[in-house]
């Protein structure tokens, strides 16, 4: 081929392929346009839309209302069994998790000073019951010899040698009285270390159950309950069994006081156990709020142990109050407020004021009426009067009925 040829050739090939890259550059060009302007128009409808929100309607309902709240179980009497003597621990018979019986030993203790103390001791009362027939035989003589001489005619014995044998007697009484009292001091040492040799035995104080042992064969205890003693067992009573409730101060004038049925689970096990308020503290604690409500709960089966956490529904009557979530509620320096949405869609603050507040749930005394309609969760970027959109549910109702005064 003539090179002229071949240069046309390559120049048309050269324009085609270059009005193929234009056109491909024109398409990518056109779709990104469109997208952009698209998404700019879809961004302006969003913007120009009303929010969503989700909302609860207040509606009437006289049922009375649940609370719930933590509790705790405890022993009805747990105590710490320390030695009352000095000594080594010879034996041990129970562990942790025994039930015993009041009265059953528990651990013996070895104490060889003890028991070298009481012989002793016993040897020294048998000195002094010996010193006392001493006496007692000198004051029988010096009783017998002054009342002769008492006795005899005057001028046979000169009164000094009488007043003498007189003086006599009245000591050998005294010194009779003072080894008697002797016997009693010496008598009363070997009691009271009789009665610690008792306390070899460590016995349970009460039905229970041991709950902690920290003692083995051989350890050296010591007497007492110091912060350097070491104590040998824990245990408790478990039947009946306490449960620690503490209550806001908003219930106290429904639970305040004795005799209040509560529903007591464990766990959300789906059992309950039914009790009711046995005491309560008749104050209210400054710092916390609350006052302290204990019930006494029969516990045969054991199926509550000590230390337990557990959840106890009160039931409270209707106080005409509205109740509301506490999701409705926003805190600003005036005070608490809902967002009601009015029936044209737009969004109005009004303050209410907390009458009683069970965590999930409050109730309002004030700034509720029914058929309010109230936003949950509401955003910090909706403003007073502006348009909401109520979310439908699945019903095709807006929002949850909740309760309010009639």
């Amino acid at each position: 081929m003539p090179s002229s040829d071949m240069g046309r050739v390559l120049q048309r090939a050269a324009a085609v392929v270059a009005l193929i890259l234009l056109l491909a550059f024109l398409i990518v060009y056109f779709a990104r346009w469109t997208q952009q302007h698209g998404l700019a128009r879809a961004t302006s409808a969003a913007a120009a839309s009303a929010p969503p929100v989700d909302v609860v309607v207040v509606r009437n309902s006289a049922a009375p209302s649940t609370l719930t709240l933590p509790g705790e179980t405890a022993a009805w009497y747990q105590s710490v069994i320390y030695a009352r003597v000095s000594g080594y621990v010879a034996k041990w018979y129970v562990d942790i998790g025994d039930h015993v019986k009041a009265g059953q030993v528990l651990a013996l203790i070895d104490t060889p000073e003890l028991d070298a103390e009481l012989s002793a001791a016993r040897a020294k009362l048998q000195v002094a019951q010996a010193q006392v027939k001493v006496r007692q035989a000198d004051a029988a003589f010096a009783s017998s010899t002054f009342e002769r001489w008492r006795d005899s005619p005057k001028g046979v014995v000169s009164d000094q040698e009488r007043e003498d044998k007189k003086a006599g007697d009245a000591s050998a009484t005294a010194q009779l009285e003072a080894a008697r009292a002797q016997v009693n001091l010496d008598q009363a040492d070997v009691d009271r270390l009789s009665a610690f040799e008792q306390f070899k035995r460590v016995t349970a104080p009460y039905d229970g159950t041991i709950i902690e042992r920290r003692v083995d064969i051989g350890n050296l205890v010591t007497a007492g309950s110091s912060a350097s003693t070491t104590s040998l067992y824990r245990m408790a009573q478990d039947d009946p069994i306490r449960v620690f409730v503490d209550v806001p101060q908003s219930a106290a004038p429904d639970l305040m006081k004795v005799g209040v049925p509560a529903q007591i689970s464990i766990n959300d096990s789906g059992g309950s156990i039914a009790g009711s308020i046995s005491r309560t503290s008749d104050a209210i604690d400054p710092q916390a709020r609350t006052f302290r409500a204990e019930l006494d709960v029969a516990n045969t089966d054991r199926s509550l142990v000590p230390g337990l956490y557990v959840q106890v529904a009160f039931q409270l009557p209707h106080t005409g109050m509205s109740q509301v979530p506490a999701a409705t509620l926003l805190f600003s320096p005036g005070g608490p407020k809902v967002a009601v949405v009015t029936a044209d869609g737009s969004v109005r603050f009004r303050a209410v004021t907390i009458g009683r507040d069970d965590g999930d749930r409050v109730e309002l005394s004030s700034g509720v009426s029914n058929g309010d309609r109230l936003v949950l969760n509401i955003s910090n970027q909706i403003v007073e009067g502006q348009k909401v959109r109520v979310t439908e549910d699945a019903g095709g109702s807006s929002g949850v009925a909740i309760r309010a005064a009639r």
